[in-house]
């Protein structure tokens, strides 16, 4: 039985769909922040010399997350949401494992890439599962509330993940996200509906998916905040990346890193809790411009502090807080805005949107990751190049307007 107007997500209460919908979430981000405290280990384990190369089983999984994306929003157009999904589940689970025992850095990295692609299931099929269900203010109130549950994963993940090192090697870590996904995913087999309806599944044919792909690149709220989207994240996995470093090597304190990781992550986690109380009063718009406009604030001033040698834990631990708060307001409402228009074809729209904002991101943050240079300069310019970027194509999509509200065109849209 397909969700409809009346019964969402039938045989499931909402408080279970929404927590269901962030466990599938956190499996993507089980998959680099359980990663993040290991590194070192991993670096010794496996005798790298290069500590910016161990940044690559992280970008690994990042670029094979994006990448992933493009091929599962047509299967799940066709095929529904929840066959999908299960069979992506078994395969992140499978490499899950496979990554445990890798020997050399590069068949690591290779290993990660795929799982990568087996986890973009998660954030294409998430996202349909939800427009399927929900739309608009609606829908971006709903995604808010299971991001804010899924962020509490960011900060448990490196406590977890220094818990397993401490009593084994950094394999442990590989084989406890295998375990925690398996749940994840007998959970979705046996509770997740199926939300999309016979009668709107759409046949897989170059045909169709050329104009789905023409009517998400065509329509400019779509691939606007698309692109807006991937330098967001892309900041956000510049910081990622990066992090375990700076705290290690430019703060001299690697044993205060699950801690840092977690305040930062709760900040994100706490913006978000509040864009879901705010966001169906003021709107998508009024949040996350004003949010674009501070973020490029907070990375100016933190630039400065870094450039001029004020830079110590407690203002990186502040500043980098203040940081996330603002992506957090950004994420889920540009989110919501991009798959607005285009929800006649939400599975495939996601898989587009979702590869221009993950292998995007991920480009530009291993640009910033990269640069690391034993400062928090490089990351925190970063961030002032994204949101000075994405304040400049939001206002060519907006057409020079900030903060008023979109109505689109009442008529139906036609279904390719």
């Amino acid at each position: 039985m397909a969700c409809d107007d009346f019964n969402p997500h039938p045989g499931v209460s909402q408080r279970e769909f929404i927590a269901l919908v962030a466990g599938l979430m956190a499996i993507g981000a089980l998959g680099v922040d359980m990663m993040l405290p290991a590194l070192p280990a991993i670096g010794r384990g496996l005798h790298v010399a290069d500590a910016n190369s161990l940044q690559y089983v992280i970008a690994g999984y990042t670029f094979g997350f994006g990448a992933g994306q493009l091929i599962y929003g047509p299967l799940a157009d066709r095929y529904g949401r929840k066959p999908v999904l299960v069979f992506s589940l078994v395969g992140f689970v499978i490499t899950s494992f496979i990554a445990a025992g890798s020997t050399t850095l590069t068949m690591l990295v290779i290993a990660r890439g795929i799982q990568g692609a087996f986890g973009a299931s998660t954030r294409v099929l998430v996202t349909s599962v939800v427009r399927d269900c929900y739309s608009g203010r609606t829908m971006a109130k709903v995604m808010s509330l299971a991001s804010m549950l899924f962020f509490i994963v960011p900060i448990l993940a490196p406590s977890l993940g220094s818990v397993l090192l401490a009593f084994g090697p950094w394999r442990w870590n590989f084989w406890g996200l295998g375990l925690l996904s398996a749940a994840i995913l007998v959970w979705t087999s046996l509770r997740l509906p199926e939300t999309l309806a016979f009668e709107r599944r759409r046949a897989i044919s170059p045909a169709l998916l050329i104009e789905a792909y023409r009517a998400t690149l065509g329509n400019r709220f779509s691939l606007g905040y698309s692109v807006g989207g991937a330098l967001s994240f892309g900041g956000l996995l510049g910081y990622i990346y990066s992090s375990e470093q700076i705290v290690g090597n430019v703060f001299r304190r690697p044993d205060a890193f699950p801690y840092v990781f977690a305040l930062v992550a709760a900040a994100m986690g706490g913006s978000v809790f509040l864009n879901s109380r705010l966001v169906e009063r003021l709107g998508t718009r009024k949040l996350s411009h004003g949010a674009v406009l501070v973020s490029i604030t907070v990375a100016l001033i933190h630039s400065a502090v870094a450039w001029f040698g004020y830079e110590t834990l407690e203002t990186f631990v502040v500043l980098q807080a203040m940081q996330m708060a603002t992506i957090g307001l950004i994420g889920s409402n540009f989110s919501a805005m991009a798959m607005e228009p285009v929800g006649h074809i939400a599975g495939t729209a996601a898989s587009i949107q979702g590869f221009i904002s993950n292998v995007g991101g991920a480009l530009v943050g291993v640009v910033i990751g990269q640069a690391f240079n034993g400062t928090t300069v490089p990351m925190a310019l970063g961030f002032v190049a994204c949101g000075t970027m994405s304040l400049i194509i939001v206002l060519i999509v907006e057409r020079g307007r900030l903060f008023v509200p979109h109505h689109p065109d009442p008529r139906p849209v036609a279904r390719p």
